[in-house]
């Protein structure tokens, strides 16, 4: 596979995010999708309330178009997209139960769980078929270790974390659709040295459809991804850790979403057992606006520390 698909893929991915903006974003506002804004948030964001949401199905449209357009098929193009819009429905529904239903609290957490188990699973049939190795590498060191039928017990953990860090980052206008990118482009040349050409194709269209989805949500947004988006792109992102078998890579080259999950699980963790918070508000990325700082430089800080991070993983993978 040549480089020259991977850079025609992102570019057709873009820009049919770029003209599905302007089409599916009208709609979404006629439909009275808007989001609802937590009070106890930071006051900034009250402004945001009516922005039109579930525009992660502009980048899940984008995405698949150009994935079907480049992709050569087979087991592993269609465990990716199992992943990825499997995740992605279950993110839909959560935001089509909350604002259009007007059920504040979305899916439960049992339909939730139900359903990301269930699109794991169907993964990890795929994956059993493709014959794809259970043996877990150790980034920097020859060594490995197998784990036999308790790998897809590990990669049912992968993608819950990653689904769920990736969506506790989504917060902030543009904060995920670059970070997200970021992720995607390490994993877009390790699938390349990989010779993982499907993989390769995904992680390119991802990254021509976040950035096109940027466009309108760039600060200020006019559109947000919701769950539909941020589930997406995180059941994603563990499929192409799972299959360049880098599953353990993940954490650095996903290192702002390992961030942004960390400071909630302290949080909670603290408030339940001391009775007090340790940051202003989590996810972390909240704590900095309450401490005065605009969207704009929390961006912008966490795009940076998302670029060292990725740049990180890739040298890991090639062992430098």
């Amino acid at each position: 596979m040549d480089y020259s698909s991977t850079l025609w893929t992102l570019g057709v991915s873009f820009v049919l995010a770029a003209l599905l903006g302007p089409v599916c974003i009208p709609i979404l506002r006629r439909m009275k999708f808007g989001q609802t804004v937590r009070e106890e948030g930071p006051k900034s964001h009250l402004k945001k309330t009516g922005t039109p949401t579930m525009g992660g199905i502009i980048i899940l449209l984008a995405l698949t178009i150009a994935y079907g357009k480049f992709a050569d098929g087979g087991l592993a193009f269609w465990a990716i997209l199992v992943a990825c819009l499997g995740f992605g429905l279950v993110g839909f529904l959560d935001d089509y139960i909350k604002i259009v239903l007007k059920r504040s609290l979305g899916l439960t957490a049992k339909q939730k769980l139900f359903g990301q188990l269930l699109f794991s699973i169907v993964f990890c049939v795929l994956l059993h078929r493709m014959g794809h190795s259970t043996a877990i590498g150790f980034p920097g060191i020859n060594g490995s270790i197998d784990l036999g039928w308790g790998y897809y017990l590990f990669v049912i953990i992968i993608f819950f974390a990653s689904s769920n860090a990736v969506n506790f980052t989504d917060g902030v206008d543009g904060l995920l659709s670059g970070t997200s990118a970021l992720a995607f482009g390490a994993y877009t040349l390790i699938a390349l040295e990989a010779a993982q050409s499907q993989s390769a194709i995904f992680s390119a269209a991802m990254i021509g459809a976040v950035l096109g989805f940027l466009v309108y949500n760039a600060h200020p947004a006019k559109v947000f991804m919701g769950d539909s988006g941020s589930l997406g792109i995180g059941g994603g992102l563990a499929a192409v850790a799972i299959l360049t078998k880098t599953e353990l890579l993940l954490i650095p080259i996903g290192g702002v979403f390992v961030i942004e999950m960390l400071s909630v699980i302290i949080q909670v963790t603290s408030f339940k057992t001391r009775g007090k918070r340790v940051f202003k508000m989590s996810p972390i990325h909240h704590h900095f606006e309450l401490t005065g700082w605009s969207e704009w430089k929390v961006v912008t800080v966490f795009w940076t520390v998302g670029l060292m991070l990725a740049v990180l993983g890739f040298i890991m993978y090639k062992g430098l």
